[in-house]
């Protein structure tokens, strides 16, 4: 019997495993046509493979897909794709030495033949439809974080879909970017398109969509509910479940938006006790990594956590990469613990305690291809001498320990890291960086794809180390959790530290500094 043609996706008794891991058991699910609905549910709860398995990524192992009233068999896109069904990942799939107008082009419609300026004017008017303020001529390099993804659903949305699926759209957004993005999605609504978004934060959830559905443990818990029924705590819980981990009250409030941002949980360390890292009139070379370092100050002290802010693009990663010797210091100086380490390689610098949690975990952080103990165990190799003798039993013996403390789902120590869910595979990234002999921890947006349970986790992690005497560098785009862990927080805009701000913060204040009103 055909579903009522208002259910543009109906799901029946959905079972997908991998391996031994089931990471779909027995959904059933209707979507209405013409909504938008949040799927959330912490790390490994089945998001992302619920998302795949709609677009025709995995095929399940039993159950049935009807879309607009269709059957689909399930692991094939191109049956998705005709039915209507477009997924938009998480990460980025342009070609970034394309333009715009190319990357739309590109399978658009097998093999008819443009001109140039002919195909830049045919996708500058599909551009333009959506209201996305791009150049069809620009190159996708070129573009911000918030166009490249804008371009990403407008590329999703040249076959007509009628089922858009977003998989943690605003996990590389501003709260700015989020916003709009938000009001595209609206716009996108009201034209009569279903969405699906995969989200973790609470406060986005209910503040974008129709209906909010939780999966937990590859089970549907509840859903689709209404979201205009349903409270942040009540959500909160929902996702947690009874046997999930307890959050700090203040923590909670942080993350799921029911209070405005408060500092409680700043430590009142004086900052008298010595720098662990010092950067003075620190400049770099540009190394096509974001704009270089322009005569920068910081200072981090032992016990003490700084918030790095600011929009992405504005020399964040070049910090990291410069903090990291992964670029050159041109001018300054550059000290970790009272050494000038401004020439030094990053081996000198992790033995003097420091570790790195860094932007991009599938490429920087993880070998997706190699077993998860040969990933943790790289920072004890790094620190053996060459000729030292190397005991896999061993290492795999402290990678299970490290995996425990760290609540990583996993089902065994030789599983390739590539398996992992996104936060999962953070938490390997956060139990191999953040060990007893860290003393200066660089943290990049280090919860950034975690939900709500596996990120105060982090900042729990953030704030033990803090008392242990590390000084910590947070960077994060999300100021709520910044106001909610640092101590002091410095802007950077333009390669450039702008502003510098002293709980308690003021969110009106650090956003224009965010803007350059104060370079």
């Amino acid at each position: 019997m055909k579903e009522p043609p208002d259910v543009v996706l109906a799901c029946r008794n959905i079972y997908v495993t991998y391996g031994e891991v089931v990471a779909l058991d027995d959904v059933s699910i209707n979507f209405r046509g013409g909504m938008i609905h949040a799927v959330v549910g912490q790390n490994g709860a089945g998001k992302t493979t619920f998302a795949r398995t709609v677009a025709g990524l995995v095929r399940p192992a039993t159950g049935s897909l009807e879309i607009n009233g269709r059957p689909i068999p399930g692991g094939n896109v191109n049956d998705a794709r005709s039915a209507g069904v477009e997924l938009v990942h998480q990460s980025f799939a342009l070609p970034p030495s394309f333009t715009v107008a190319e990357a739309m082009q590109f399978g658009a419609d097998g093999g008819r033949l443009y001109t140039r300026a002919a195909l830049e004017r045919r996708w500058q008017a599909h551009l333009d439809a959506l209201d996305v303020k791009v150049r069809a001529g620009a190159q996708i390099r070129s573009l911000t974080v918030e166009q490249q993804q804008a371009v990403e659903i407008a590329r999703a949305l040249v076959t007509d879909a009628s089922l858009l699926i977003l998989d943690e759209p605003t996990a590389v957004l501003s709260p700015e970017g989020a916003d709009k993005l938000f009001e595209r999605i609206r716009r996108l609504k009201e034209r009569g398109v279903t969405i699906i978004l995969i989200l973790h934060k609470i406060r986005e959830v209910l503040a974008v969509s129709d209906t909010v559905s939780v999966l937990r443990g590859g089970q549907l818990i509840d859903g689709p509910l209404p979201a205009a029924d349903i409270d942040a705590e009540t959500l909160a819980s929902l996702i947690i479940g009874p046997s999930g981990r307890a959050i700090a009250e203040e923590d909670r409030n942080s993350l799921t938006g029911a209070t405005p941002p408060t500092t409680d949980g700043a430590a009142t360390t004086a900052v008298t006790s010595a720098p662990m890292l010092s950067l003075t009139n620190v400049t770099t070379l540009s190394d096509g990594d974001g704009p270089p370092l322009d005569s920068v100050d910081l200072t981090v002290h032992a016990g003490e956590i700084v918030g790095v802010a600011g929009v992405e693009g504005n020399g964040q990663r070049t910090l990291v990469r410069a903090i990291s010797a992964l670029a050159d210091v041109a001018s300054g100086t550059l000290e970790i613990d009272g050494h000038d380490m401004a020439d030094s390689s990053l081996l000198s610098r992790r033995a003097l305690g420091l570790r790195v949690i860094p932007f991009e975990r599938n490429v920087e952080g993880l070998s997706l291809t190699s077993p998860l103990w040969e990933n943790w165990s790289v920072g004890r190799l790094l620190s053996k001498p060459l000729h030292a003798a190397i005991r896999p039993d061993g290492l795999r013996r402290d990678c299970r320990a490290a995996f425990d403390d760290w609540d990583v789902r996993y089902s065994n120590v030789e599983q390739r890291a590539g398996s992992l869910s996104g936060g999962n595979a953070q938490k390997v990234i956060l139990s191999r960086e953040m060990d007893d002999a860290a003393r200066l921890i660089v943290a990049a947006q280090p919860t950034r794809g975690l939900d709500i349970g596996a990120t105060a986790f982090v900042w729990d992690a953030l704030r033990d180390a803090r008392q242990r005497g590390c000084g910590v560098v947070f960077v994060s785009s999300d100021l709520d959790e910044i106001f909610d862990v640092a101590d002091r927080v410095v802007v950077m805009f333009a390669g450039r530290v702008v502003a510098e701000f002293c709980a308690p913060f003021d969110l009106a204040t650090v956003g224009s500094a965010m803007t350059g009103a104060q370079a």
